[in-house]
């Protein structure tokens, strides 16, 4: 799930500090505000609080969306996180969105990347995925089975987009909205779409699990 001392070593590099007023990670039990403070303090008890309650998520999305290394790119997310973190306002939905958005632009970078400069990888037995079920499939696990990686892969990119920050990275509509630079509507349009879709892959009689496609929670 990507490199949580690395990225805190950066923080450290950049002069940040243990602040005197912070004895410990039982000050995050004090709310979102408090370990956000701290954490813009530098106290490392609150960047980890950061790091644990979103890296696993932005991991699972990065990587149902395609990240050849997601792990890595996740420690390049918080990496980013943390530099901007003085400038951030808001609670703790404004810091999941804050979070996704950096995520997906820097997932829109490797992708582009990836598109000028192909590689081919040479195959490997123990790399297969039909040996075992995968990472990606336990990370989509909550919308159905094993297919489900290979269901959302069917969806144009748009509409996979909004199922996999629905999903996975569990935001709300407006989350998504915000994060995607659309609007609500086009992403609630875009969901309806999705789950459509979705259902006409799904054998008779099951339908995915998802969100339903006119909450905003």
């Amino acid at each position: 799930m990507g490199d949580f001392d690395g990225v805190l070593a950066h923080a450290a590099s950049r002069g940040w500090s243990m602040p005197r007023s912070a004895s410990g990670g039982a000050e995050a039990s004090d709310g979102f505000e408090r370990v956000l403070l701290a954490a813009k303090a530098g106290a490392p008890w609150a960047s980890a609080e950061l790091w644990n309650a979103h890296a696993g998520a932005v991991a699972g999305f990065l990587r149902a969306r395609g990240s050849a290394e997601p792990d890595d790119l996740t420690s390049e997310v918080f990496l980013a996180v943390f530099d901007r973190l003085d400038r951030f306002e808001g609670g703790a939905a404004e810091f999941r969105t804050f979070v996704f958005t950096i995520a997906y632009r820097r997932l829109v970078d490797e992708l582009r990347r990836r598109a000028r400069h192909p590689s081919i990888e040479e195959w490997a037995d123990e790399a297969d995925p039909r040996r075992a079920a995968s990472a990606e499939d336990e990370a989509v696990g909550r919308i159905g089975d094993a297919a489900a990686r290979a269901m959302l892969d069917g969806l144009p990119p748009d509409q996979r987009d909004v199922m996999v920050l629905r999903i996975i990275g569990d935001l709300t509509v407006e989350q998504v909205a915000e994060v995607l630079g659309k609007r609500a509507g086009a992403v609630k349009a875009l969901q309806r779409r999705a789950l459509t879709a979705l259902r006409k892959m799904f054998p008779a009689g099951r339908t995915p699990s998802a969100a339903s496609d006119d909450s905003g929670e």
